[in-house]
């Protein structure tokens, strides 16, 4: 059930969010959620778009650097500990979190967070398990 990622490598530069976020607006692609991490020379854009294959398409045909990747999306209630909650029971059972963010949400009883970790159906399973729902591209 995992949702796919979109990573846009771009140069560290004025400008380079923009063009990239103007390629997806002119394609009628919606951002569900941007992550952005850089370093001094580039910087990867993360995003979780409405519709992953027009995303693709449109950024292949702007000749942008890009990869697709599978990850974890959950709803967790939005409450205090709702996080720190999910994080335990990654530590529980020995799943590595490389980096999470959040996706946003109309729903005012739930946060929704992508987490990229090591091996997703693992994830899937555990957190399912212990209560914490699973989200899928059609929740999103």
């Amino acid at each position: 059930m995992a949702i796919k990622q979109i990573s846009v490598y771009a140069e560290n530069s004025k400008g380079a969010l923009s063009k990239v976020t103007g390629v997806l607006a002119d394609a009628n692609v919606d951002l569900r959620s941007l992550c952005i991490a850089d370093t001094d020379e580039y910087g990867i854009i993360r995003i979780v778009a409405d519709d992953t294959k027009k995303a693709q398409e449109a950024v292949t045909a702007a000749g942008l650097t890009f990869n697709v990747r599978e990850v974890v999306a959950v709803a967790i209630p939005d409450e205090s500990g709702g996080l720190h909650r999910v994080l335990e029971i990654l530590d529980r059972n020995e799943i590595n979190l490389e980096y999470a963010y959040s996706l946003i949400t109309a729903k005012v009883d739930s946060a929704y967070i992508v987490l990229r970790v090591d091996d997703n159906v693992k994830t899937e399973r555990v957190l399912k398990e212990n209560g914490i729902r699973v989200l899928g591209e059609g929740d999103i």
